[in-house]
């Protein structure tokens, strides 16, 4: 599945306990079905056990990312100026911060994730605009207040401010007794209105026997994932105002069509997306 996980870490070494070289990490698979580098055997090992389930896999990630560039730029036409990147995963170019500093050099970015080896390659996270700002922190996502601890810690987030929260491709790793619906409830509630939400989220509306599969995949290697329907999607941007086309597959969120990505089938997405105001 792809995903950009977030979960507290301590401490900074070369060590493979640090960088949990024995066991996938999401971001890293992530890093891999984009084509990147910065992976492991483990990583690979499992990333290519899904793609034999449902090798529309890396589609997926590329939709994502596209998504990302979109909403980014949106929540910044809007007049955003600064954002929480909650699951960052392993820098590609364009990140958030080059995607909102393009429409205003003032913009100010906090990214967030768990995976040691982000923190290793977080120096191309820190390359903003002389006029804004940019930092990394480690952090667990499951925890708003850490974040919002860290975070504030940081100096960069004015909390009277809006802000643009990003959470791509990370509550699909938060299964329900988690309670991932009072999560996002917990982020949004600590933000100042004229704030925005975006988020995407795997689905098995399309293809339920595959994802299930892919799930099992996970969960054979110690991750715990669900995916949820449209409907499920919807229910974390309750209480605020959805930008139109509201929850869509992520390639028919405001498609700019230069892209063959705008044209694939519906199956081959399966990830739902969508931006919200709180009023």
């Amino acid at each position: 599945m792809v995903g950009e996980r977030a979960a507290h870490e301590h401490g900074r070494d070369n060590s493979d306990l640090f960088l949990r070289q024995d066991q996938a990490h999401s971001a890293r698979m992530y890093d891999y079905y984009l084509g990147g580098k910065t992976n492991y055997a483990v990583d690979r090992e499992v990333a290519q056990a899904v793609i034999r389930l449902f090798p529309a896999i890396e589609t997926v990630a590329r939709v994502n990312r596209a998504y990302m560039h979109r909403a980014a730029r949106y929540m910044a036409q809007q007049g955003v100026r600064q954002f929480i990147d909650v699951g960052t995963g392993i820098p590609t170019a364009p990140n958030l911060h080059e995607v909102v500093q393009d429409v205003a050099l003032e913009c100010r970015v906090v990214y967030i994730d768990n995976d040691p080896i982000v923190l290793v390659y977080a120096d191309e996270l820190l390359a903003g605009t002389p006029e804004g700002r940019t930092c990394f922190v480690q952090a667990d996502a499951t925890d708003p207040e850490a974040v919002f601890a860290e975070v504030e810690a940081q100096d960069i987030v004015d909390f009277g401010q809006p802000v643009g929260l990003s959470l791509h491709a990370l509550l699909h790793f938060i299964p329900d007794e988690r309670r991932p619906y009072d999560i996002v409830r917990s982020f949004m509630e600590r933000l100042a209105p004229g704030s925005y939400l975006s988020l995407t989220h795997c689905t098995g509306d399309f293809a339920p026997e595959v994802w299930q599969a892919i799930i099992d995949t996970y969960a054979q290697r110690g991750s715990r994932a669900q995916v949820r329907t449209q409907a499920e999607v919807l229910r974390f941007f309750d209480r605020l105002q959805l930008v139109d086309p509201e929850v869509v597959l992520a390639h028919k969120w405001r498609p700019q069509f230069d892209s063959e990505l705008d044209l694939v089938d519906d199956e081959l997405v399966s990830l739902y997306a969508g931006v919200a105001r709180k009023l």
